[in-house]
């Protein structure tokens, strides 16, 4: 009768086990799920800042060609290339 129910307790005792090792399984899983569908995410997102990124660096040399630079000089900053009597040119000494 002992050894029954010494038997009874390993047995539940290894069920336990047996149950707890599952539990952590099914845990790691979906762990590991939730893990790669915000990779996944992340990897979209990265994605979209590229396709951002790309055209921030296009519209940022349209907006710096020297046609435009010239054109915004001289309408909104009322600029204009000086007269050959404005210009001074200066030589360095000893040259």
């Amino acid at each position: 009768m002992k050894r029954s129910v010494a038997e009874l307790v390993v047995a539940l005792v290894v069920a336990g086990l047996v149950v707890a090792s599952g539990l952590g399984v099914v845990e790691a899983e979906h762990r590991s799920r939730q893990l790669f569908a915000e990779l996944e995410e992340l990897h979209r997102e990265k994605d979209r800042l590229q396709v951002d990124w790309g055209r921030l660096r296009l519209e940022e040399s349209t907006w710096a060609t020297q046609p435009r630079i010239e054109s915004v000089a001289r309408n909104k900053l009322h600029l204009a290339e000086p007269t050959s009597g404005q210009v001074v040119v200066i030589e360095e000494p000893g040259s």
